[in-house]
């Protein structure tokens, strides 16, 4: 398999990163690779993500007989107990909201559970992304995020924020505001066993 160039070195710094790094043209090759990568794995922590949606892992996995953690299946009430236990299953599933040339993974968050799982808690994490989520730099992973993560989130969340309306981040105050925590995980966290999946397709906000 021929990689383009940028794809090319964008993995071998990862790799220089002690991440454990692959590249899948296909989502299926992917899955696949994630339930070979899961087999010894009996709890699962999903973090807020539509690629693990798109991908309907969580189904593939609970089918497997496996503990499926994910505040998206339960109700309100229950979900702040649902994300204290997927941030420390056996294996936690997130994407990153954009990756950088350089090898960041560059996320914000309203709560802080989806990107504290991905750096401690969990022994294993697997993070999957599309490749439209490749940016230059962090200047252009933060402008991705606002402009396209988070108004997208906050539209299928129903948030009453200025960017949900205008599809433009205003900085705003608003009580539903997603944009509190940002985090850059520059090299693998010490304590995780770090996999990053970058799959050949568009995926996710």
């Amino acid at each position: 398999m021929k990689l383009n160039l940028a794809v090319e070195n964008l993995i071998k710094k990862l790799e220089e990163k002690k991440f454990k790094v692959k590249y899948f043209e296909k989502k299926e090759e992917a899955i696949e690779s994630v339930l070979a990568e899961t087999v010894d794995d009996h709890v699962v922590g999903i973090g807020g993500s539509m690629t693990i949606k798109e991908l309907e892992l969580h189904e593939i996995l609970k089918g497997q007989g496996k503990e499926i953690y994910w505040h998206w299946l339960v109700e309100p009430q229950e979900r702040n107990a649902i994300r204290q236990k997927a941030n420390n299953a056996d294996v936690y599933l997130s994407s990153t909201n954009a990756l950088t040339e350089a090898g960041e993974l560059v996320n914000i968050d309203g709560l802080g559970n989806r990107v504290s799982g991905m750096f401690y808690g969990p022994k294993k994490v697997i993070v999957i992304c599309g490749i439209n989520k490749i940016t230059s730099d962090y200047n252009t992973a933060i402008e991705r995020i606002k402009k396209s993560a988070c108004p997208s989130n906050a539209r299928r969340l129903g948030l009453k924020t200025p960017c949900a309306a205008t599809g433009e981040c205003n900085d705003c105050l608003s009580p539903d505001r997603m944009c509190n925590i940002t985090t850059i995980i520059s090299h693998k966290p010490m304590a995780i066993d770090f996999h990053i999946y970058l799959i050949g397709e568009n995926l996710g906000y």
